[in-house]
C-alpha cells in the first residue's frame, strides 16, 4: 500500500497519479492542501494546472485519533455509496468519484470548492425549514433506493461506532473526564450512566443498530457529512453507510437539529416530512441516544451550550429513549 499525505513530495505524488493514469501527460500538481478538518482519513486537496481534485485514503486507524484502530475497507464502503447514488434524484447532492484504486485505499473525488461543514449552526445560527427539508428529501431518496447488490456489511467499523454510541457514553469508568469539556458536566452525567431502565432500552437498539436490515444508510449523517455552498448543500463521508434501519438515519438528523436549535417542535415537523414509513418511537429514541452521547460521550461537538442547557438536551432525550 503506498501511503499518500501532505508529507508527500509533489514529484513523488505525481508519478503515482500518472503511472495510476489519473494525470494527463501536460498535467502538472501545483498546490497541495488540506481542505478541512477530517476525523476518520486522510483528506487532501490537489490543485493542478487544470483542475482540482479530493484525495482520501484510509489508514488502520481513526486519522484523527490515531490510537483507535479502524477498518482498511470502509473507504470501499464510500465507493460503493457513491456509487449508488449517482444515479439518484439528488445526485447532485453528493461529489462524482473520479477514480478508485482498492489496493491502496484510495479514492479521488471531485472537488466541490470552498465549502463549509454545517458544524457551525450548533453555535452561530439555526437551521432554517428550507435546510432542513432539503436534508429530508436528500435522505428519503438515500432510503428509498433498491437495496445494493453485495453492498458491503461495514461490521467493523460499525462495531467502532456501536462502542461510542450505544456502550462508552453510559460506562462511569470509561477513561474520559467529562470535566475537562466542561467543568460539572461529570455529575451532570451520572444520573444517565446509572440509570438500569435507560441502559436496556439502549442496549435493545444497539442490538438492531448491529444487525442486518433492508435500508441503505449513510451512517453518519449530521452537521459534519453535511456541506454548504452558496446556498447548495452537499452530503460527504459516508464511510459508516450499511444496510440498516432507517430509523437511525432519522434519529441522527432529529438529534442534532434539536441540538443546534432547542426547538422541541422542529421533531414533528421533520417526521411528518420523512415520506417513508417510520416507526416513530423508535426515531425518538435514536434520537434521545444521539443526543446523549453527544454530550457525555467522547465524541463531542463544538456545541457551546451552559450546563443549564445540555441540562435540558439531556432530560429531553431520556423522556424519548423511555416513552
Amino acid at each position: 500500500m503506498t501511503n499518500i499525505d501532505l508529507k508527500t513530495p509533489v514529484k513523488q505524488l505525481e508519478d503515482f497519479l500518472r503511472l495510476k493514469s489519473w494525470l494527463g501527460s501536460e498535467e502538472f500538481i501545483q498546490d497541495i492542501s488540506k481542505p478541512g478538518e477530517g476525523n476518520m482519513n486522510v483528506v487532501l486537496r490537489i490543485k493542478t494546472n487544470q483542475r482540482s481534485l479530493i484525495l482520501k485514503q484510509s489508514r488502520p486507524f481513526v486519522q484523527k485519533y490515531q490510537e483507535i484502530k479502524a477498518p482498511l475497507n470502509r473507504i470501499e464502503v464510500e465507493q460503493h455509496f457513491y456509487k449508488t447514488m449517482a444515479t439518484s434524484k439528488v445526485k447532485h447532492h453528493f461529489p462524482k468519484i473520479h477514480y478508485y484504486d482498492m489496493e491502496n485505499y484510495l479514492m479521488v473525488l471531485e472537488d466541490l470548492g470552498e465549502c463549509k461543514d454545517m458544524s457551525l449552526y450548533y453555535n452561530t445560527g439555526s437551521f432554517s425549514i428550507p435546510m432542513i427539508e432539503t436534508l429530508v428529501e436528500v435522505l428519503n431518496n438515500i432510503h428509498s433506493q433498491q437495496k445494493p447488490k453485495d453492498y458491503p456489511l461495514n461490521k467493523e467499523l460499525r462495531a467502532l461506532n456501536y462502542q461510542h454510541i450505544f456502550v462508552l457514553p453510559f460506562l462511569n469508568n470509561n477513561g474520559f473526564t467529562l470535566d475537562s469539556v466542561q467543568e460539572g458536566l461529570q455529575n451532570l452525567s451520572l444520573p444517565y450512566k446509572n440509570d438500569p431502565a435507560l441502559k436496556e432500552v439502549v442496549n435493545s437498539i444497539g442490538e438492531i443498530y448491529l444487525s442486518e436490515g433492508d435500508v441503505l444508510l449513510h451512517g453518519d449523517y449530521y452537521p459534519g457529512s453535511w456541506m454548504q455552498k452558496e446556498g447548495d448543500i452537499f452530503i460527504i463521508d459516508p464511510e459508516f453507510s450499511f444496510i440498516g434501519f432507517r430509523e437511525f438515519d432519522l434519529g441522527v438528523m432529529l438529534a442534532h437539529v434539536l441540538m443546534a436549535n432547542m426547538e422541541e417542535h422542529l421533531i414533528d415537523h421533520i417526521l411528518g416530512i420523512y415520506k417513508a414509513n417510520a416507526n416513530i418511537n423508535l426515531v425518538k429514541q435514536v434520537a434521545g441516544i444521539e443526543i446523549i452521547r453527544r454530550i457525555i460521550g467522547l465524541a463531542q461537538l463544538p456545541l457551546q451550550r451552559s450546563l443549564p442547557e445540555k441540562d435540558y438536551l439531556l432530560q429531553i432525550a431520556r423522556k424519548m429513549i423511555l416513552k
